[in-house]
Formats: structure tokens, C-alpha cells, sequence
């Protein structure tokens, strides 16, 4: 019986899942470049010939343009054979952030805490006295 690993590598050789390789690749592009730039890249594609970056601010774009030599010679140590260019821009669609909610209870405590701890380990001891603080907090 074959192992999930030779499965995978065996289906990332098939022509049919080019896409998946092509964004691996670029993917460990992006982890190879320096950490200034790195922090920038939301994230980058392939269309004809030309490797494109889309950042998240102006002043990456810039840094960007500035170490566009040092990037070329990286890719030509890649295994981007098909890119001749490469070019960035940043998104102007504006990310938004998540707010975090918090999960206020349905109902009001009722209990009051008072019970009678029996344990006899000290760790479950705990435990319950943990238990017993939650309830008299809330």
C-alpha cells in the first residue's frame, strides 16, 4: 500500500495540477525573499510571462522597485524558466477586519457556588475550586 506522500507527489506531476505546483513555487519564492519584502507581498501570480505582486502599501511598491535587479537574479535561480518580467501593484480593494464578538451568556448564573468539594486528588481539588470561582465571578 502506497503512502499519502508518494500519492501527492505523484498527482503534483501530473499536468493536470500545473496550478498547484506553479503556486508552491511561488510561495517558497515569497519565503526566500528578504524580510522587508516578504512582510509586503500579500500574495503574487503568474499570467504571461510576467510574475506579478500585488502588496499591501505604496512604500512596499517602492521598495519593491528599488531591489527589482536582486529579485530578477533570484528568479532565475528559481525554476521560473517561463517569467521574463516581473511587476507590482498594490490592491486597492481595502481588507476587512474581523471584529472579534464577544459571546455574552444566554441566561444569568443561578448557581451561587456553594457545594461541597470532595475530591481527593489535589489536581481535581483544584479543579472544582477553579469551577467554584467562575461561578461566584460571573
Amino acid at each position: 500500500m502506497k503512502k499519502l506522500n508518494e500519492i501527492l507527489s505523484h498527482l503534483k506531476k501530473n499536468p493536470e495540477f500545473r496550478k498547484i505546483n506553479t503556486s508552491t513555487s511561488i510561495k517558497k519564492f515569497i519565503e526566500v525573499l528578504p524580510l522587508k519584502l516578504k512582510k509586503g507581498v500579500k500574495f503574487a501570480y503568474i499570467r504571461t510571462q510576467t510574475l506579478y505582486f500585488v502588496l499591501t502599501h505604496p512604500v512596499y511598491k517602492m521598495e519593491f522597485e528599488y531591489n527589482k535587479a536582486d529579485i530578477k537574479s533570484l528568479l532565475k535561480m528559481g525554476n521560473f524558466d517561463n517569467v521574463t518580467e516581473i511587476a507590482f501593484f498594490v490592491s486597492n480593494k481595502i481588507e476587512k477586519k474581523e471584529k472579534i464578538k464577544k459571546e455574552e451568556p444566554l441566561f444569568k448564573e443561578r448557581a451561587k457556588g456553594s457545594f461541597y468539594n470532595q475530591a481527593k486528588d489535589g489536581k481535581i481539588y483544584e479543579k472544582f475550586e477553579n469551577i467554584r470561582e467562575i461561578i461566584r465571578g460571573s
